[in-house]
């Protein structure tokens, strides 16, 4: 039972496959084409040059299909075929013979099989078609068209057909017209358009001619100018052009002569300026949508524009200008733009101001020199700005928004470049090395221009070969970007690039060579130094606390009159003089304790003089050392070299150079034997008793 049951099953799959299947292949299989198109397209007089025939595929093919028309004439028992992918086909004069009945197909085919419209039968003096018909005049009162064709020499008729320029769809047309039309039913100040087509005999009507737009009966031109202005970023008055859009023919109602333009300075002086549209080019340029106003608005506060024609002139339109300046960005705008349109929109503030009359969203091209600009003004209530238009690929398009206040007063609020269509951007102008260390440097380099961005900038590539790149920031007004991670005096080479959607641009290289490690060893070692020497001079010649304190003064101290050195010279020469040899030569030196006895600041020289010697408080004592004798005879074996006898004659003394120990004077007070004992670097570097107290 379960192997009859399998069976069952397996039937009824292979069964429901292969229905699937033949649907499928049914699927995949070309639709039957619409059925044939003929004419004979009649561009002279006798109309007998080919027939063009054209089919609609109805559906569009899945995978690839040929198509190919057939045909048979009566007079002949085979066809014709012409092959190929396109829906179009000629019928070449040789083939076919003048008064022929022809039948006409389309077949569709590809892998999966094919398709066969119906078949269309026709003579062909029925299916002469004439080119449309060349509207010649308009007037206006009557409101009236003139056309030719060459159905006029063929006794054909044509039809006619018209609308208002807000319509959209087109009436039923009129027809038994051979080369004019009247239409008498018409409104005042309102633009109609007209077309017209005509048929030759038995043949097919032409296609419809193009467009014609004619005004009603002329008046007074309707509404406001919309007036605006060029401004740079300096937003100076003068660096300004002021610019309107032409009236549509409905509100123009009538032909435009000219313009009135009435200029407020800042000095309470009011001009007015006429200009033509029929004077040459100058301080008027006009295409077929926007004018723009060329004399200098220097000095100018405000503005009002009207048109004019024969009839009368439009209310004035005001603007006022810019305050100099330079405005910064406070509302972001978003842009989705393409070759044929342009959207922009943006967020509305939490609250509306009472005084907020509606934005304008503008465009200008930049780097071109026929810059296109062009601007819309929206309801405040709005956040969306469509333009319709040719824009250029990898050109940049600077869009800007701004309020109007109901005073005329105008502000921006933010501005965005936007492209079409980008492509990778030029390379970086300039790239260089602008500090070096051992294991970084810091690099510098400029953006690349704006007419060779050829899109929005997002970021800068900075990368060493075969080590790790870097991003960095475009928006930054500083071009630099610190390169870490370097290794001490070795050579490399860095490149930059600016990338946009489009991908990364081109490279741009500099080479440099890192500082060694040790460089600035020496400079180190020289500036410390430097600075041992000024702290010692510093030291040296620090100012004086009390006279006594001070040894040099403004002199030298001769240092061959130290005590010192006397006993490094007795120490050489007499191995017992170890008694004098200063303490420090000593393992364990005792240092002596110097006692002084408090003598009031006041006292005089005489009264110290007069002191009895046997009060030793006012001596030094010598504990373990040398005793004043044993000095005295150290100092009889000094030589006493003189050098210059010079005189300080600032204080009256003798210089320090001069000064020479002596045992002539034993009858000297204890002040000359202490002078004697100690030398003058010692009394120079010692406190004395008087500084101690």
């Amino acid at each position: 039972m379960a192997t009859l049951k399998t069976r069952w099953l397996q039937s009824i799959l292979l069964v429901s496959l292969s229905s699937w299947c033949t649907l499928a292949v049914a699927s995949l299989a070309p639709a039957p084409p619409a059925p044939p198109e003929c004419f004979i397209p009649c561009d002279e007089p006798n109309c007998l040059l080919h027939i063009s025939c054209t089919s609609d595929p109805r559906q569009e093919p899945q995978i690839p299909t040929n198509y190919s028309l057939h045909w048979k004439t009566a007079n002949s028992e085979h066809g014709h075929a012409i092959s190929g992918t396109s829906l179009n086909w000629l019928i070449h004069r040789e083939d076919f013979s003048h008064h022929d009945k022809i039948r006409v197909w389309v077949q569709a085919k590809n892998q999966h099989g094919s398709a066969r419209s119906e078949e269309v039968v026709f003579n062909t003096e029925d299916i002469i078609k004439p080119p449309p018909p060349t509207v010649t005049a308009m007037h206006q009162d009557p409101l009236e068209i003139h056309w030719t064709s060459t159905c006029n020499q063929l006794q054909g008729t044509c039809d006619v057909r018209h609308r208002t320029e807000a319509e959209q769809v087109w009436p039923e047309w009129e027809n038994g017209f051979h080369s004019s039309y009247t239409f008498d039913d018409h409104r005042p100040c309102t633009v109609y358009e007209f077309q017209v087509r005509c048929a030759c005999g038995r043949g097919l009507p032409s296609d419809w001619s193009a467009i014609q737009r004619i005004q009603g009966t002329e008046t007074t031109p309707v509404g406001e100018l919309d007036i605006w202005r060029d401004c740079r970023i300096s937003k100076e008055t003068s660096d300004c052009i002021l610019m309107w859009k032409r009236l549509p023919m409905h509100r123009a109602c009538g032909f435009i002569l000219g313009y009135g333009v009435r200029l407020y300075y800042s000095n309470n002086t009011v001009e007015l300026v006429n200009v033509s549209t029929a004077e040459p080019e100058g301080r008027l340029d006009c295409n077929e949508m926007q004018c723009r106003f060329n004399p200098s608005l220097k000095n100018v506060l405000s503005i009002s524009v009207s048109a004019y024609n024969a009839h009368g002139a439009t209310e004035p339109s005001k603007l006022v200008m810019p305050i100099s300046g330079k405005d910064k960005n406070e509302q972001a705008i978003d842009l989705k733009m393409n070759e044929e349109n342009l959207t922009v929109s943006w967020d509305l503030p939490s609250q509306l101001s009472d005084n907020l009359k509606e934005y304008v969203v503008q465009y200008k091209q930049e780097c071109s020199q026929d810059q296109a600009f062009d601007w819309i003004k929206v309801n405040k209530s709005q956040r969306t700005a469509f333009f319709k238009g040719q824009f250029k690929k990898y050109t940049p398009y600077r869009v800007s928004l701004f309020t109007v206040s109901n005073g005329g007063e105008v502000h921006h609020l933010s501005s965005l470049i936007g492209y079409s269509l980008q492509k990778t951007p030029s390379r970086v102008p300039l790239f260089q090395v602008s500090s070096i260390a051992a294991t970084h440097v810091t690099l510098l380099w400029k953006d690349v221009p704006p007419c060779e961005q050829y899109g929005v900038i997002l970021y800068y590539q900075i990368g060493v070969a075969g080590q790790k790149v870097y991003n960095a920031s475009a928006h930054d007004e500083d071009k630099t970007f610190k390169l870490p991670h370097l290794s001490p005096g070795q050579g490399y080479e860095v490149w930059i690039r600016a990338v946009n959607v489009a991908g990364p641009g081109e490279n741009a290289t500099t080479s440099f060579e890192t500082e060694e490690k040790f460089a600035y060893v020496p400079v180190l070692l020289g500036i410390l130094s430097l600075f041992v020497c000024v702290c010692f001079f510093c030291v040296a010649f620090s100012p004086c606390r009390s006279e006594k304190s001070c040894a040099w003064g403004d002199k030298v101290p001769d240092p061959r009159n130290s005590h010192i050195f006397r006993d490094m010279k007795h120490q050489i020469n007499d191995p017992k003089s170890w008694i004098c040899v200063p303490i420090f030569n000593e393992p364990h030196p005792e240092i002596s304790l110097l006692e002084v006895v408090e003598i009031p600041l006041k006292a005089s020289k005489s009264s110290l003089e007069k002191t009895s010697d046997a009060d030793e408080l006012s001596r030094p004592l010598v504990r373990k050392g040398s005793s004043q004798m044993d000095c005295q005879d150290d100092q009889r074996d000094d030589v006493v070299i003189e050098e210059n006898h010079r005189t300080d004659h600032k204080y009256g003394r003798q210089a320090y150079s001069k000064m020479v120990d002596s045992d002539e004077d034993k009858e000297d007070s204890w002040s000359s034997e202490e002078e004697q004992c100690t030398s003058g670097y010692e009394k120079h570097f010692m406190p004395t008793p008087l500084e101690i107290l």
